[in-house]
């Protein structure tokens, strides 16, 4: 994996080659688990409008759980006991999962929590997860390190993804569809398991504390008056009109077009594929012409995405749709992390990406409700559906007027490696920034060399680890 293997010393060598097991584990419960959480909420009668809801209010919860991740880190002494015992928990958190799914039943409520449990562990863990590794990754190996790591793990999800909808199709052809789910959540546990096993034979070198500076709530707000500021207000309506149809494209696909599971995780697999293939192109794309003229491109892109499903239901007609949401929602985010962290200074990295995180988080249940809101007052009618898919588009279309406003001046963007949250039926994926990759030293290097690997390398299945 790595070149002169013989000056890495043998503890650190050690400590990669568990990480990158870790990462391979992890994204093949990424695949299996939390991926087909709506599936299985549609399987046990909880409805459409549960279904939608449960991919999106767990993640503020969970966004607001790893506020206190500073302290207990603190109280701790360490971010690698952390990290593990958050891992260990979300991976347990498959067991209720498993169990509902054998006995056949499980409340809303139930499946909430426990989502929230997921959502809350996964995020707490990722500060820690990137200081961490900022110590123990050396500086001249990580761009190579997490480009390799993040190939593994990217393979590792469409393993898990193939193997959930094989499984769940196979059991339903026997008249037995919830076994499927007992074995895709058990083997998920098993998964995240063995990566907070992995997690623990990392080690964690002693230097000094990195002064991470935490900005204050009013300090944020006084910064986004200008290009910043329009920036976020950007995101933020888009996360919101977005989010109106995102989180029910699950059960449109599942009870109104009745598709089969295997065609479920080929319009999964597909959009994950494209977005992760089209980070090729779109790194180059924002070194040559800018951050800005990507993040239009993904911008006017993601506008038409929701109301083509208006058009037909045929699977011949959405497979070349989700190509193209995969490639532009690719080139929305990635333009969005490359301008946002290009105007964050190395040392409140964290906490920006802490409270971007929660503010995100809550565009998006917001988005979802609005969306659910709409569902249930039309009677979950296909004629609903089309509702809310049309006024994400338009929603999305009257945001570009905020983008108008965004003019941030970059001529070189700041390299980085995005890792992936969660795989969703609209988009590919959730991602986050890997915030180790991203160091004002890399300004040094060549740019041309860093995209080169970054672009390769959408970060899979990676959340706190």
């Amino acid at each position: 994996m790595f070149r002169h293997r013989d000056s890495i010393p043998k503890p650190v060598r050690h400590s990669l080659r568990s990480s990158v097991i870790d990462g391979s584990a992890y994204s093949v419960m990424v695949g299996l688990g939390e991926t087909y959480l709506p599936a299985f909420v549609l399987a046990i009668g909880l409805g459409e409008v549960i279904a939608g809801l449960v991919t999106t209010v767990p993640m503020l919860m969970g966004a607001v759980l790893q506020l206190i991740s500073p302290r207990v880190i603190r109280h701790t002494g360490s971010h690698r006991r952390w990290v593990v015992l958050c891992a260990a928990v979300q991976g347990v958190a498959f067991i209720p999962l498993a169990i509902a799914a054998w006995k056949g039943y499980m409340p809303a409520w139930s499946v909430l929590a426990v989502a929230t449990v997921y959502w809350g562990t996964a995020m707490a863990a990722g500060p820690a997860w990137n200081t961490w590794m900022g110590h123990l990754v050396p500086m001249r190996l990580r761009t190579r390190f997490f480009t390799n790591r993040t190939r593994f793990a990217q393979g590792f999800v469409m393993v898990g993804l193939v193997i959930g909808g094989v499984t769940l199709h196979i059991t339903k052809l026997n008249s037995e569809p919830l076994l499927g789910f007992v074995f895709v959540f058990a083997i998920a546990c098993l998964s995240r398991l063995i990566s907070s096993w992995y997690l623990m034979r990392q080690a964690e070198p002693y230097c000094e504390d990195f002064v991470e500076r935490t900005v204050t709530a009013g300090e944020m707000a006084g910064r986004f008056q200008g290009s910043a500021g329009a920036l976020m207000l950007y995101m933020a309506g888009v996360q919101v009109t977005s989010q109106l149809a995102a989180p029910y494209f699950t059960p449109f696909m599942l009870q109104k077009l009745e598709f089969s599971y295997l065609l479920y995780v080929g319009m999964l697999a597909t959009s994950f594929f494209s977005k992760s293939m089209s980070m090729i192109i779109l790194g180059r794309v924002a070194e040559k012409w800018g951050a800005n003229t990507l993040l239009w491109i993904g911008g006017l892109g993601i506008v038409p995405l929701a109301v083509m499903w208006v058009v037909s239901g045929s699977p011949w007609y959405l497979l070349p749709t989700q190509v193209l949401a995969g490639a532009c929602w690719g080139a929305y985010e990635l333009a969005t992390f490359l301008l946002l962290f290009e105007t964050i200074p190395n040392h409140e990295r964290t906490s920006v990406l802490t409270t971007f995180n929660l503010v995100n988080s809550a565009a998006i249940v917001t988005g979802s409700i609005v969306g659910g809101l709409i569902l249930r007052s039309f009677d979950k009618s296909v004629s609903a559906y089309w509702m809310i898919f049309a006024l994400s588009t338009v929603g999305r279309a009257l945001s570009l007027l905020l983008l108008r406003r965004v003019q941030i001046d970059r001529s070189a963007p700041v390299p980085m490696l995005i890792r992936n949250l969660t795989v969703r039926a609209s988009g590919g994926s959730v991602d986050r920034p890997i915030l180790t990759s991203i160091d004002d030293e890399t300004r040094s290097y060549s740019r041309r060399d860093l995209f080169a690997d970054s672009a390769t390398s959408l970060e899979a299945g990676e959340n706190g680890n």
